[in-house]
């Protein structure tokens, strides 16, 4: 199984105006049953999510606060990622006429147009601070939080890769994530530039398009997909007429042959380091101790211990 886990985006996405309806529960028990996990990932506050979204302890980890706060449902326990912003810039904000705005562990929140009083605000106190827009909704959190640094963290406690996850989602702050998922989804209701960048885009709106992703994520590991995950592929070397040739990270075997010192180590080794810099594991079984040097390797013994 390629795909451990699958990570939602909620507003849009899982939830059609803020309700997730019960076909789209049902769905998510069958990624439980097929032994995979769930992940979601929302700009929402955490009491506000816990208040319209009672099934949320289906969920493995929730990243919150988009990206500043990690929940885990089964033990309620919660992960502050960032630093609040300080005080003065809540009162900056209330002096410029920003209303309404929340504050989360991390988030300071508010809608458009009041964009540009929250980057005057953030200028005249020389905080670095960014603003990420979702929608209509205007977002502040620490420089470099988003949903991807957020999912990373619940990637990490769960031990999951993101080479193992699918992602899905529809609005501007879920690029970052999306683009770190191995395979990236877009609903039919997404923004045109997220379903530019993704790798499908479904035909159902919202809810609707992750039970389609899900009926296809758990009846073949989305190997309909494979074909249009060509951003993972791995340069192999170039031909005699200059074309790159690229082969699939998975599911592929690949054999190099030829006499002995013609270079089949050589490539071997260029091979693995690509693998390595794309953060893909291997294996190798080397009984001779040509890759006892590999840098990008853990080694475990030598040509000499059997």
């Amino acid at each position: 199984m390629r795909y451990l886990a699958l990570a939602c985006d909620y507003d849009g996405t899982l939830a059609t105006q803020g309700r997730v309806n019960e076909e789209t529960v049902d769905a998510l028990h069958h990624v439980l049953a097929s032994g995979r996990k769930l992940i979601l990932v929302t700009g929402r506050q955490l009491e506000d999510l816990l208040g319209i979204f009672p099934q949320v302890n289906l969920f493995e980890r929730v990243v919150a606060e988009n990206g500043a706060l990690l929940y885990r449902p089964a033990s309620r326990e919660e992960k502050v990622l960032a630093t609040p912003p300080p005080e003065e810039f809540l009162w900056a904000l209330r002096d410029r006429g920003v209303w309404p705005f929340s504050t989360g562990r991390v988030i300071v929140a508010t809608h458009h147009p009041h964009e540009n009083e929250v980057l005057d605000a953030i200028r005249h106190l020389g905080l670095e601070l960014q603003v990420i827009f979702n929608k209509g909704a205007v977002m502040v959190l620490p420089s470099g939080v988003n949903k991807a640094t957020g999912l990373a963290q619940a990637l990490q406690e769960l031990g999951l890769s993101p080479h193992n996850v699918v992602g899905v989602g529809d609005a501007e702050n879920d690029h970052a994530f999306l683009r770190l998922c191995e395979a990236s989804v877009a609903v039919a209701n997404a923004l045109p530039t997220v379903k530019e960048e993704t790798d499908c885009v479904t035909q159902g709106e919202c809810s609707a398009g992750v039970v389609e992703l899900i009926k296809q994520l758990v009846k073949d590991d989305l190997g309909i997909l494979e074909p249009k995950l060509t951003r993972h592929h791995i340069l192999l070397g170039t031909r005699a007429d200059g074309q790159e040739e690229y082969i699939q990270p998975y599911g592929v075997n690949l054999l190099l042959a030829g006499s002995s010192g013609g270079g089949k180590s050589t490539l071997a080794v260029g091979l693995l380091e690509r693998l390595a810099e794309q953060e893909y594991q291997f294996c190798v079984i080397d009984p001779e101790g040509d890759y006892e040097t590999l840098e990008c390797a853990v080694v475990l013994g030598n040509s000499r211990v059997s």
